[in-house]
């Protein structure tokens, strides 16, 4: 090869050939408009913690099988989610106009992927319900959302969103919020980790929740404190299937 041919290969850009050029449909426009707005404007700041999941995992199979394989470890969560709204109120909350509005209701946005994109359905006031009532009423509502057969106000009137990527095999991930709530609660799959035990090791599950949170809002030891508290529920999950 010549020098001209050498020095020519070097500053010549990588060549690229375009296989397709996809546009964007008008409900991934939707989400994209929407999660740009919300990474501009919320000051984002996502807090990680690990916690035994022994007694969730537990709690969730005798539940689905008391219940006839209705029950998911998610519904259970939800419900562990409920309790610590209760004790943090300031996250049950949206950001609009300069205001933090703080909800009576728990209303939980479960996020659901759909072959257009990400959907996220309210199921009202969780507080005021069973376990057999979230999971059922979740059930109802992504089986609408994936056959197409939902109205925007399935999905209006959140107060905090939840997002399960655990049952696709991912351990932590940074969520974004979904304006103009102030918060998203991201869960991840479930691991074995080995612990010290009375007589030397054992092995439990564990999951890892990353709580993403509007700073403008609430701050980082807000956060910290509000999945302190929801590990505690977590580890107690017995305390919230009655019913």
């Amino acid at each position: 090869m010549s020098q001209e041919s050498d020095e020519h290969d070097r500053t010549s850009p990588a060549p690229r050939t375009v296989t397709e050029e996809r546009t964007l449909s008008p409900m991934r426009r939707t989400i994209a408009d929407r999660l740009g707005e919300s990474y501009r404007n919320a000051v984002h700041v996502t807090l990680s913690r690990e916690v035994d999941a022994e007694a969730l995992v537990d709690v969730a199979d005798r539940a689905d099988e008391e219940l006839g394989g209705e029950v998911s470890l998610l519904d259970v969560l939800l419900l562990a989610v409920s309790e610590t709204l209760e004790q943090h109120p300031a996250f049950n909350a949206t950001f609009e106009d300069g205001t933090h509005r703080v909800y009576d209701e728990h209303n939980l946005a479960v996020a659901v992927a759909i072959e257009a994109g990400l959907v996220t359905p309210v199921i009202a006031d969780v507080g005021e319900r069973s376990v057999a009532e979230v999971a059922r009423e979740r059930r109802r509502l992504t089986d609408l959302v994936r056959a197409g057969d939902y109205s925007m106000s399935d999905l209006r009137g959140g107060t905090f969103t939840v997002s399960n990527l655990g049952p696709l095999g991912v351990d932590s991930f940074t969520p974004i919020i979904n304006p103009p709530q102030v918060a998203i609660l991201g869960v991840g799959r479930t691991r074995e980790r080995a612990a010290p035990a009375a007589d030397g090791v054992e092995f439990r599950r564990t999951l890892t929740l990353d709580l993403s949170i509007d700073h403008r809002v609430v701050d980082g030891a807000d956060g910290a404190r509000f999945l302190g508290t929801l590990a505690d529920h977590v580890e107690d999950a017995g305390a919230h299937v009655d019913g």
